[in-house]
């Protein structure tokens, strides 16, 4: 039975929330940038990203494998170029699976952040 639940975004808690942003918006170019209070909003095809400002959490994820932010792309080999310039640590370099593109980065506070480009045949199976 539908219950018409739907997940449209995450808080993201940093210590340093302004640096957060500039990388997500500089490596990943959101639709969208806006502050409202003290929350940086970055929105990526209708899903909001929101970053909050925490001093009662590390300076860096210390189990970065928990969440990974997925990020569906058109151009993967562009969306690489555009993290590189932005600056990251890889984790998987950009590797193509039977026709699909992967690849994952950390962003500056050691948070998994993958990159997907799904082959139009592996989007028909889905």
């Amino acid at each position: 039975m539908a219950n018409g639940t739907g997940l449209d975004g995450m808080l993201l808690a940093s210590r340093v929330p302004e640096r957060l942003r500039e990388w997500y918006s500089s490596a990943l170019e959101p639709q969208e940038a806006s502050e409202v209070d003290q929350y940086r909003i970055l929105t990526f095809r209708g899903f909001y990203l929101i970053i909050d400002r925490r001093d009662d959490i590390a300076a860096t994820n210390p189990d970065p494998g928990r969440v990974v932010l997925n990020f569906d792309v058109e151009d993967a080999r562009a969306t690489v170029e555009g993290i590189e310039k932005a600056g990251t640590r890889w984790v998987a370099p950009l590797e193509d699976r039977d026709g699909s593109l992967f690849a994952t980065a950390t962003d500056p506070d050691g948070n998994y952040v993958q990159v997907v480009q799904i082959s139009e045949e592996h989007r028909a199976a889905m």
